[in-house]
């Protein structure tokens, strides 16, 4: 069985087991979770800074941003993963629209799926195997003019 194919499975089996009424983990209070800044090199040398939240454990990760009502434009969360991954984000639960940053192992964005819509299902990827995922407030790619190809870079606190 192929590697993507494994990724769709294991995503449907998630969907179902999720929509037949298996509790849900508890809520994460994301004034718990660690937190870093994330710097985005653009174009022309222009710095973004983001203060983001760090999704580092399974249920940290299934959580997401689910549940917040609004998002600063400088705030966000990275999801990071040990080795590199086909990581797909869905929006269930989520109440705001998202733009969602796909990050290679060397720290180049290399996709950015924007505005993705809240409460659904769809299942967003970057079609490629990535080291990070990052959630912005929906629009925020547009209008600090985020690009593939940006470079991004964090410290990991203590």
């Amino acid at each position: 069985m192929n590697l993507r194919r494994s990724f769709a499975l294991a995503w449907i089996a998630l969907a179902a087991a999720t929509g037949c009424g298996a509790q849900m983990a508890p809520i994460h209070d994301l004034a718990t979770l660690k937190h870093t800044t994330v710097q985005i090199r653009a174009a022309g040398a222009k710095s973004h800074q983001f203060d983001v939240w760090l999704a580092l454990s399974p249920a940290e990760k299934s959580q997401g941003l689910m549940f917040v009502r609004d998002l600063p434009a400088d705030r966000g969360m990275l999801f990071l993963y040990d080795r590199p991954t086909e990581a797909g984000i869905w929006m269930k639960n989520t109440y705001i629209e998202l733009d969602i940053v796909f990050i290679a192992a060397d720290g180049r964005i290399v996709k950015i799926a924007e505005r993705a819509r809240p409460h659904s299902l769809q299942t967003i990827s970057a079609g490629q195997l990535v080291t990070a995922v990052m959630e912005l407030k929906g629009g925020e790619a547009t209008r600090r003019g985020l690009k593939t190809g940006d470079l991004t870079t964090w410290l990991m606190p203590p």
